[in-house]
């Protein structure tokens, strides 16, 4: 006996210091904490179940804990002692209603657990006492109550208290009815209605059974309802399904709730989801079909099961053995044929004598009728019979050919994940399921003969019960005879003392004074001097304790904070001056009393504290004791705290502080005109607007103020604070308004002077002000483009000045397939040109135009604005006829904007050439330079812009000059700079000579002498090439030759000499008139022949010529680079003689004779 008290002992030892160690200890960790009360749990209720009652109250006191991992373990706790111990259920059960009702959801879910637990075992408790007294009756009251709103919450929002809710109603609907010959043998710890006596005065069966009916109709609306989640859906489908196996009454309804699930799927469901509800009822199916009770609805079962793709093999293997069927068929048959008096009658017939007789006490008795097989079909059933005989061949044909009109053109998704082959189509099985399909659908849409014969029985019944009550209430004797003592009956005092209450356990109860105990008796009054001389004394001892604690890393308890900032509050002066010295001490560390105070100090001033409202002078003397706190404190902050403290605990004030005053927003609108500190000032002011709601409008407009601020940084962060907030769309009307009414300030004639002080004029700096925000609301909201435009109309030049500058960021933003941007093109206000032509041009920049945005101004420049420059950012989107059209009125602008031109026709202005485009090539573009006509563009103009083309040396190579010249020389007339071209193309590029002799030669034959200033280009080329060009003027006519002699002396010696040169026969071949011109003579037989061979070479220019001219009619495009040959080669002194162009290193030409 002793050893057995050491025992205990020692266990009762180590439950107070695990108790001690959780409760006091505040920084344990919260699974240690539990651990701990764990232990706690094995050892008084398992271990020592004595000790369970005497420390039941300090397990309870645990429900208050901050961790609702402690308070999950409190639920469990209390679930283990009332299954140890069920005595202990009054002391409990108002602790478990309180934690019903925890804020945490895993709390709750614990509850509703523990209760679904605990539900039976109070019930078998209550059952099985000896006696019932009044707080069993109250205890069971507590618990009806939990159970209703238990059940209420199958409507909650959360999926895991759904799901707990339908567990916990499956175990009332088992445990509120009565077992049958098919529900499963009872357990020793199984509890059923047929355990429950029916001498309770307060538990009826009869009550229970109904509540639980009651129950299971409410799963089956949840079963069917089209919303429901997939495992919420399935949880219900399994609860039905187990509540079928225990309670056959209920088979029939569970095998339509199934079948009607079958037929409507909820629509929410993903194909996965439907996939797995799928299998989920197969399973279920399975499950009921093995039950015996089953048999009726086996035919039913085998569709479901078929159409969910069940093989006949899983259906044969689940089905109940005959011998098994005919069993149960026997026992149904024994039980309808046995006399209902005789003592084997069963269970059910017993329980309705019983129940009989209970109801005849209570006065509330009901005829019993039998009720036919008929009146019990449901709406589904009735439904489904009608539908047979209508499914003909026919009748089907029509609804399937009617149905295909809705068909959708492809098979939903839904529908495919859910779709079986029929294995049996046309039968008379198929026939009865799909009817009842049909009937499930009807049925939920309110239609059908079933739900008409339901709803006009439902009437029937209503109306018979309003009867019946009408004749029970006349049978009731109208009074009850009450005792003379008292005047009341003698049961509503027993009613009366049965109100009894619960109070949760685990709080100390305070115990009621029976004198009041008046201090103002017993002491005397301290005078001002000495109240605020304890006051101080007070304080100080608190803070001077708070710097100790210091030393040992610990600070001041919550409950000396709220005595420190409520002393300050109502005492202020000296307390307040060491309050706040105190804090400033260690302001990171002491920021939680700072807050602590300015909150009292707020609650003193709306009057939240004891003493009521405050009077309009105190209210005016708190309110300058608060708004004079904080203001203190902030400065304190930003001038005294270093500075990787101060951003913090600035921001931490801001967004905790209870009321934000006008002082300040001041103070925090200059913390962010710093650029040390504007980022954090901003992101303050932004998380106002996001948090404060009641302030916002407040808030935005300081942080709105801030985008015109003078100082750039500023400007840009606040901007770009404001475009996030836009671009929530919260606050779009009020952030535009700003920035438009900020733009229209341009239209003024001077800046404003409430804005900037003291500047008469329009400066960039102050235009940008006004633009800031306006520019970076741009991109987000392009219909602001056409405010722009008016404001442009109307500004000065200074200004438009700085608004053609500033449009590159947000234009390139909004992009070239705005719609507005198109629109504003499109409908140019008159004045606004220079603004749009700024706006493609940063369009078109190193991007081509878009075909919508050439369209436009394709349409602009003929319509409205004949500027060509419009089509200057266009010019790549243009086509080559238009191009070309349009050079003599562009090249006449001014040189820097005519190289722009050439740039962007020639690709110069782009980064990379992949994806550029132009509509005429270099060639082209060189070609047309010189072939516009005079009178629309002067040649000096002409040769400037020839000159720019020169300039791009990567772009007009020698092959591309080499083509220009040729397509120039087949031209009929020639050119004017013709000849011009021919010598800045070789001083460009020497390597050409060769080519450059071959033009030569060939303008020969083209006269070139007719036109006088190629004539002249081309005796100057000839200058520049000597000694290659002497051969070129040995073809001249004699005429020609004289005329070159008389243009340009300088060629006749060197000519001279290089005939003299020649042998004897290559001489005879140059014609005599030639030979006249350069004074050299020969022999008498030589001249004849010069003279055939002048009448040769003078029928050959002509025939050379004619084939000339109608080479460049066919328009053939020669690209011989190579020196050729004449028909006049002729006269040179071997028939094989050519020239052929060579390059040395030097980069010189030299000329090669080969005989």
């Amino acid at each position: 006996m002793d050893e057995e008290q050491v025992e205990q002992k020692s266990t009762s030892d180590r439950v107070v210091e695990l108790i001690n160690f959780s409760a006091l200890h505040q920084s344990i960790k919260d699974h240690h904490k539990v651990n701990n009360l764990r232990q706690v749990q094995e050892l008084i209720v398992y271990k020592e179940p004595a000790l369970l009652d005497n420390f039941l109250d300090e397990m309870l006191a645990f429900q208050n804990d901050r961790s609702a991992e402690v308070r999950k373990f409190v639920v469990g706790f209390i679930e283990e002692a009332c299954k140890q111990d069920p005595d202990i259920f009054p002391k409990v059960l108002a602790n478990l209603r309180m934690m019903f009702r925890d804020e945490a959801v895993a709390v709750q879910k614990r509850v509703i657990q523990a209760t679904t637990q605990l539900y039976k075992v109070a019930l078998r408790w209550i059952c099985q006492a000896k006696k019932v007294d009044d707080l069993m009756e109250t205890s069971w009251e507590y618990i009806k109550s939990l159970k209703n709103d238990i059940v209420s919450l199958l409507d909650c929002e959360n999926d895991g208290i759904r799901t707990h809710t339908i567990k916990f109603m499956e175990m009332l609907v088992i445990l509120q009815t009565y077992p049958d010959g098919d529900s499963p043998k009872k357990t020793a710890n199984d509890f059923a209605l047929d355990d429950v006596p029916l001498m309770l005065k307060f538990i009826k069966p009869r009550k229970l059974e109904e509540e639980a009916k009651q129950v299971f109709d409410a799963l089956v609306v949840f079963h069917g309802t089209p919303h429901i989640s997939s495992i919420n859906l399935m949880t219900c489908m399994q609860a039905l399904v187990l509540i079928a196996k225990h309670r056959s009454e209920f088979m029939s309804r569970v095998i339509q709730a199934l079948e009607s699930l079958h037929a409507n799927l909820p629509p929410t469901l993903a194909k996965s989801q439907v996939s797995s509800v799928r299998k989920h009822l197969k399973l279920q199916l399975l499950i009921l079909m093995k039950h015996p009770a089953a048999v009726d609805y086996h035919g039913q079962i085998s569709t479901l099961l078929t159409d969910l793709g069940a093989s006949p093999q899983e259906i044969s293997k689940c089905m109940p053995k005959p011998d098994e069927i005919k069993k149960r068929a026997r026992l149904i048959e024994e039980g309808t044929t046995s006399a209902p008096g005789s003592a084997a009658a069963p269970p059910s017939v017993k329980r309705i004598k019983l129940e009989a007789e209970e109801e005849e006490e209570e006065k509330e008795e009901e005829d019993s009728s039998s009720i036919s097989k008929a009146a019990t079909n449901t709406a589904i059933d009735i439904t489904a019979e009608d539908l047979v005989p209508r499914l003909t061949t026919v009748n089907v044909t029509d609804i399937v050919l009617v149905s295909m009109l809705s068909l959708p053109e492809i098979m939903p998704a839904h529908f495919q994940a859910s779709y079986t082959p029929i294995a049996v189509a046309g039968t008379e099985t198929q026939i009865k399921h799909l009817a009842r399909l049909i009937s499930t659908q009807m049925t939920a849409a309110g239609l059908g003969k079933g739900v008409e014969e339901m709803i006009a029985k439902a009437k029937e019944q209503q109306q018979q019960e309003e009867e019946a009550m009408q004749t029970e209430e006349a049978a009731q004797p109208k009074q009850t005879i009450q005792t003379l003592l008292g005047g009341t009956t003698a049961d509503a005092k027993k009613k009366e003392a049965k109100n009894a209450v619960l109070v949760p356990t685990g709080f100390e109860a305070k115990s009621r004074r029976l004198r009041q105990l008046n201090l103002a008796d017993l002491t005397r009054p301290l005078s001002d001097d000495e109240m605020t001389q304890m006051l101080v004394s007070t304080v100080r001892r608190i803070l001077d304790a708070g710097r100790e604690s210091r030393t040992h890393n610990t600070s001041i308890s919550p409950v000396q904070v709220k005595i420190l900032a409520g002393l300050a509050t109502q005492f202020g002066g000296e307390i307040s001056a060491m309050l706040k010295e105190y804090i400033l001490e260690d302001l990171r560390s002491h920021v939680d009393i700072a807050l602590a105070w300015l909150y009292e100090e707020y609650a003193q001033l709306q009057g939240f504290l004891q003493g009521g409202t405050v009077n309009p002078m105190e209210k005016s003397s708190s309110s300058d004791s608060y708004v004079h706190c904080l203001t203190n404190l902030l400065v304190d902050i930003l001038q005294k705290c270093e500075t990787r403290d101060r951003d913090a605990l600035f921001s931490r004030f801001f967004l905790e502080i209870p009321s934000i005053t006008s002082e300040a927003l001041i103070i925090l609108k200059q913390y962010c005109q710093n650029e040390s500190t504007v980022t954090n000032g901003l992101s303050i002011l932004r998380s106002l607007v996001d948090y404060r709601p009641p302030g916002q409008i407040e808030y935005l407009q300081k942080l709105l103020e801030l985008t015109v601020s003078q100082n750039q940084e500023v400007r840009l962060q606040a901007a770009k604070h404001a475009k996030q907030l836009h671009e929530r769309g919260n606050f779009r009307p009020i952030i535009e308004d700003f920035a438009l009414m900020y733009l229209r300030y341009l239209l003024e004639p001077a800046p404003p002077q409430h804005l900037f002080h003291g500047c008469p004029v329009w400066t960039e700096d102050n235009t940008k002000i006004c633009m800031q925000l306006y520019i970076n609301l741009l991109p987000v909201n392009h219909k602001l483009i056409h405010d722009l435009a008016v404001v442009y109309v109307g500004a000065i030049a200074e200004i438009k000045r700085t608004i053609l500058r500033g449009l590159e960021g947000p234009v390139k933003g909004m992009g070239m397939s705005s719609p507005e941007l198109l629109l504003l093109v499109e409908n140019c206000p008159k004045g606004a040109e220079t603004l749009v032509t700024r706006i493609i041009h940063i369009l078109t920049d190193k991007t081509p135009p878009s075909s919508e945005l050439v369209a436009r101004v394709r349409d602009l420049y003929h319509k409205r604005v004949s500027d060509v420059r419009f089509l200057i950012p266009v010019l790549n989107g243009l086509s080559k006829k238009e191009v070309i059209a349009a050079l003599p009125k562009l090249i006449k602008l001014n040189p820097i904007v005519v190289k722009e031109v050439f740039n962007r026709l020639l690709g110069s202005h782009v980064e990379s050439t992949a994806n550029f485009t132009s509509p005429v090539s270099p060639a082209e573009l060189l070609v047309a330079l010189h072939n516009i006509d005079p009178s629309k563009c002067d040649v000096k103009t002409v040769i400037k812009a020839t000159s720019l083309c020169f300039a791009e040396k990567h772009i007009y190579t020698q092959e591309v000059l080499a083509v220009v010249m040729q397509q120039l020389m087949e031209q009929s007339p020639l050119p004017t700079l013709l000849m011009r071209t021919v010598i800045q193309s070789l001083s460009l590029y020497p390597r050409l000579l060769g080519f450059i002799m071959n033009i030569l030669q060939r303008l020969i034959t083209k006269q070139v002498w007719k036109q006088k200033k190629v004539w002249e280009g081309f005796i100057k080329c000839c200058q520049r090439t000597k000694p290659q060009s002497l051969q070129v003027l040995l073809q001249l006519p004699a005429e020609q030759l004289r005329n070159v002699f008389q243009v340009s002396p300088d060629l006749q010696q060197p000519l001279v000499q290089h005939v003299s040169a020649f042998t004897d026969h290559q001489r005879a071949h140059i014609p005599e008139s030639i030979l006249e011109v350069l004074n050299l003579n020969r022999p008498k037989a030589d001249s004849d022949k010069s003279k055939s061979a002048d009448k040769d070479i003078a029928l050959k220019m002509k025939r050379d010529s004619s084939r000339e001219s109608r080479d460049s009619r066919e328009g053939r495009d020669s690209r011989d680079y190579s020196s050729g040959r004449t028909e006049r080669d002729s006269w040179r002194p071997s028939s094989n003689t050519k020239i052929r162009l060579s390059t040395s290193d030097d980069g010189g030409a030299a000329q090669e004779l080969d005989t």
